[in-house]
């Protein structure tokens, strides 16, 4: 996917696909300017793993702020969504009940 595109994303929101695998998509119910917050916090701690370089504890810490963040998102943890669907973050998504619709938007662009 080239520069400033945005992924693909399943028709049900749920996940966005990057290179044929499914991840999960932040939770659409959350607030703009809680995302937005969320979403810098998440930045900063990427950063922060880049800078910890060869520092265990820095690069420990600024992992779990990662972490925390993506949880905050709903892009890591409990699922967002109500109606028990499984999480299928991290499948490939042609092995998934999204094969179909998948094979279908690739075959048409």
């Amino acid at each position: 996917m080239p520069d400033g595109e945005r992924p693909l994303t399943t028709p049900d929101g749920r996940y966005i696909i990057v290179r044929g695998r499914l991840w999960r998509a932040s939770d659409p119910n959350l607030a703009d300017d809680k995302r937005q917050c969320l979403v810098s916090e998440l930045m900063a701690a990427r950063r922060a793993v880049k800078a910890a370089a060869d520092d265990k504890d820095a690069l420990a810490a600024a992992r779990d702020r990662v972490n925390t963040a993506k949880i905050a998102l709903g892009e890591r943890g409990p699922v967002w969504w109500h109606d028990g669907a499984p999480d299928l973050n991290k499948h490939m998504v042609e092995t998934t009940h999204y094969g179909t619709w998948y094979r279908a938007i690739k075959q048409s662009g």
